[in-house]
């Protein structure tokens, strides 16, 4: 047979709130007090449809589906409200199952990896104590991108970021929004149940695979083509 290329190692750019923490509902909860703050009353249920766009888009469309209107100092106003009530609640979150020890494993395999997300440094950075991560550990925040989910912007700066081709890259989400922006970014998407949207809707916005949480992922990380070292 002939030679052919070595295939690449999998890499992972993986979303953190819903994905790899268990924050999602703090998100939602902030993001009420702070529009509530400013007489707007929404559903939970409304809030959480955009949990995962960057808070610009968020409150954008938001916005265009009540018909209010704000001035960009009132949607600035916002945002700083809305971290700092998820500041407040920022000891009852969780890392996902699993979280910890999938990361764990990829680093023992060789596998690379990068968090990708539409937060704020202020906020993300958070969560690298409760993964047990290092200051330096590979991360991608809303700071650092011109555009947030679901431009591919944060995939493809994360992607650089390990110094791999977007398509050799798997994005691993909790939302749509997460796998829209991995179909623009050239990148296979994974999704997780651990956000609160379902299997379809994840499905038919490209998740090729879809899994409970970091846990199970990890427990079917063979289905990925992550393998035990030879």
């Amino acid at each position: 047979m002939d030679d052919f290329p070595e295939a690449p190692t999998p890499a992972f750019l993986f979303d953190l709130d819903g994905t790899l923490i268990d924050s999602v509902y703090q998100h939602v909860i902030a993001w009420r007090q702070a529009l509530s703050g400013l007489g707007i009353d929404l559903s939970v249920w409304r809030i959480h449809r955009r949990i995962g766009m960057s808070g610009g888009l968020f409150v954008n469309a938001l916005l265009r589906e009540t018909g209010l209107k704000l001035t960009q100092e009132q949607i600035d106003a916002l945002q700083s409200t809305h971290a700092t009530a998820y500041e407040q609640q920022a000891d009852s979150v969780r890392p996902l199952p699993g979280a910890v020890e999938l990361l764990t494993e990829l680093t023992s395999r060789g596998v690379p990896w990068a968090i990708a997300t539409s937060g704020y440094a202020r906020t993300a950075r958070l969560a690298l104590g409760l993964l047990g991560l290092p200051e330096d550990a590979p991360m991608v925040t809303r700071d650092m991108v011109r555009r947030a989910k679901p431009d591919p912007d944060l995939f493809l700066a994360g992607a650089a970021l390990l110094r791999v081709n977007p398509a050799h890259a798997m994005v691993v989400g909790d939302s749509i929004w997460d796998l829209l922006a991995a179909r623009r970014a050239g990148a296979l998407g994974i999704g997780l149940l651990s956000g609160g949207y379902g299997r379809d809707e994840l499905e038919r916005a490209g998740a090729f695979r879809v899994y409970a949480d970091p846990a199970d992922m990890l427990d079917r990380l063979d289905e990925l083509g992550v393998r035990q070292s030879d």
